[in-house]
């Protein structure tokens, strides 16, 4: 018996109506005895933001680009993130009481859909910071991509926020992946 398997994309955040999402593109229905496999951080199958409410499941759709609920007129920074760095970001900014700042996520990184990237930034005021944050180092990540597929139709330049170049992804010490979190989360 042959397994699909379903790789996410790139920096895409797994939530239940992700899985749904996936399985209505796909257009089969799951059998009780098909195995189900995704990958994802365990941090974000546990997290209490990485939800989803049942109208979601039952009537949602895909959304490849979040945008969070920031006052759009208070908005003079926007951080154009990927899977669990927003919610690292989104408990930072709300820790620190920035209002300043809005979030949008993401959720699929290939094919990007700039469109509805633009349409969300569309919504704010012209002349907004524009601010591509990853986890990964600037050498590593999603911003290769982001940088040639994106960054040349938005209405204006747009500044990465990384780890400085590294030849491993990950810091190599809990500690030391913690403090360059928090750092990290101090720029963005």
């Amino acid at each position: 018996m042959a397994i699909a398997l379903k790789v996410p994309s790139l920096g895409e955040s797994i939530t239940q109506a992700t899985v749904g999402a996936w399985l209505k593109k796909e257009g089969e229905p799951v059998q009780a005895d098909e195995p189900l496999v995704v990958m994802s951080p365990k941090s974000l199958l546990r997290h209490p933001q990485a939800t989803s409410r049942l109208d979601d499941l039952v009537e949602g759709r895909f959304r490849p680009v979040i945008a969070d609920d920031a006052d759009p007129e208070e908005t003079t920074r926007v951080v154009l993130c990927s899977g669990k760095l927003y919610y690292d970001l989104a408990q930072a900014r709300q820790a620190g009481g920035v209002k300043h700042v809005a979030l949008v996520r993401l959720e699929q990184l290939y094919p990007i859909d700039v469109d509805e990237v633009l349409a969300v930034l569309a919504r704010l005021r012209p002349g907004v910071e524009l601010v591509w944050a990853q986890e990964e180092p600037s050498n590593l990540g999603a911003w290769d991509s982001i940088e040639s597929r994106l960054a040349p139709r938005l209405p204006g330049p747009l500044q990465l926020v990384a780890r400085p170049p590294s030849a491993t992804p990950a810091a190599g010490s809990a500690t030391r992946h913690k403090l360059e979190q928090a750092r990290a989360a101090q720029e963005r």
